[in-house]
């Protein structure tokens, strides 16, 4: 007598590309690709879509985990990717039903672990391309070779059968009017009730759809917002600069402007005074009156060199104390990249070890922050996250710094904060605005009729 295995569930790890599944594999086989034991060049340096799927021995999908997985160039899994997926698979909501009843569903826009959501993505469920579809088509094909259940027909036991007394062998006309009423009533309400598991499970389709749609559509407002704000800042700033230099250079033109007056005025005098020696001296004769000339013209030309060797001096002692602070310059910049060189050197090997050897065995860097939720922080983002948390709790929410400082500061107090005319602040509370990218300025922090008046002095203006 042959032992043969009994068929059971089955877990598997499906990836996709832009044109639908692109690779399966057996569980076993992901964990071996996660401890870096086989690698996948054909995904080198990508951040792949992936779904973690259990599949019962009809080859029914009965959950489903959509995550992300990035890849190193040379195909190697990230060695810091760590998310519980059995754990999501077993409290993933209700999804669409594939076969085998409601499935398990755990994405994006439903996720059962909040601070693992950023690392999920929402299945596509478009009549075009529906990922769900996809998973249960390959599922039925079974590429991966799970064993399948045979369908048997159900054999009662001997002892388990029961004889009706003899009177009851034949059916009476009225019995048989009232069963077959009873069956057409029992058959009309299965139908309905087929019809109501349907329309449900429509509906549970539709609202998944809806939520993921409208997730897509915030994140990409909230991104095109803060491209614009940084957009606008850089020319506000190009603007700043092109006035700084406009203003320094018509300072500099009016100061040579001045100079070249008084130079003017001064050279006119001399000439005036020259002019009147000359007009004294016209009676000693000729040769005397060309002699003051020819002394006038060698004073003029006198002073006019002594005015460019001055100038000229001067321009070359400010050529060198340019070249000199260009110099220094230089020096300050090549001290500063080695003192961040030696600083980073210096973060690598005293506390950058210890949290490598912990993110090697499996820890998780977690940090609450409102608006965004329990983040995971990798392990190369640590230091950003240190030098500045607000920026970085601000970009993962995909606003400016100043727009997320302003929305904490509404979020832990949701008061108006329009001024009075008194001078004090109004104070009235106000609905609170939960995300950072939905808060306005001037409209999300101040109650309905200061809100009025903002806009209409916008209108006026």
């Amino acid at each position: 007598m042959s032992l043969q295995k009994k068929p059971q569930m089955v877990e598997a790890v499906m990836f996709f590309n832009e044109r639908g599944i692109c690779k399966e594999m057996l569980y076993p086989e992901f964990e071996a690709l996660l401890d870096g034991v086989v690698n996948l060049p054909e995904f080198a340096d990508q951040q792949m879509r992936a779904a973690f799927v259990v599949i019962n021995p009809r080859l029914l999908v009965k959950a489903a985990v959509f995550f992300y997985l990035d890849f190193g160039d040379k195909g190697e899994a990230d060695r810091g990717w760590n998310i519980p997926l059995r754990h999501l698979a077993e409290r993933g909501g209700s999804g669409p039903d594939l076969g085998a009843g409601p499935v398990r569903l755990a994405c994006r826009s439903q996720c059962p672990v909040s601070w693992h959501q950023m690392h999920l993505w929402d299945p596509s469920l478009s009549p075009a391309q529906n990922d769900l579809l996809l998973i249960r088509d390959a599922a039925k094909r079974n590429n991966l070779g799970v064993l399948v259940e045979e369908d048997a027909p159900q054999v009662l036991e001997p002892g388990k059968l029961k004889v009706a007394p003899e009177h009851k062998w034949y059916m009476q006309p009225d019995d048989l009017e009232l069963i077959r009423s009873s069956e057409v009533a029992r058959k009309a309400e299965q139908a309905e009730q087929e019809e109501r598991a349907k329309a449900a499970q429509l509906l549970k389709q539709q609202r998944l759809r809806i939520a993921s749609l409208t997730q897509q559509h915030e994140e990409e407002l909230a991104r095109l917002r803060l491209q614009a704000e940084q957009r606008e800042q850089e020319l506000l700033q190009r603007l700043q600069q092109m006035e700084q230099v406009q203003a320094e250079q018509a300072q500099r033109n009016e100061s040579l402007k001045a100079r070249l007056t008084a130079q003017a005025e001064n050279f006119q005098k001399v000439r005036e005074e020259m002019d009147l020696r000359l007009q004294a001296a016209a009676h000693d004769g000729r040769s005397e009156q060309e002699g003051l000339r020819a002394q006038f013209e060698q004073e003029a030309k006198a002073r006019i060199n002594a005015a460019l060797l001055e100038y000229q001096e001067r321009l070359a002692r400010l050529d060198a104390r340019l070249a000199s602070q260009a110099t220094e310059e230089t020096l300050l910049r090549a001290e500063v990249v080695r003192l961040a060189e030696e600083r980073d050197r210096l973060a690598r090997e005293g506390g950058g070890q210890i949290l490598e050897q912990l993110t090697a065995q499996g820890v998780v860097f977690v940090a609450y922050h409102p608006g965004a939720g329990h983040l995971t922080i990798p392990l190369q983002d640590i230091p950003t996250y240190r030098h500045s948390p607000i920026a970085y709790v601000a970009a993962k929410c995909f606003v400016s710094e100043a727009q997320y400082s302003q929305w904490l500061a509404h979020y832990q107090q949701p008061s108006c904060v329009a001024q009075l005319s008194s001078g004090n602040r109004c104070g009235m509370p106000i609905d609170r605005v939960e995300s950072p990218s939905r808060f306005v300025v001037g409209e999300a922090d101040c109650c309905s009729r200061h809100r009025a008046s903002v806009r209409q002095r916008t209108l006026g203006s």
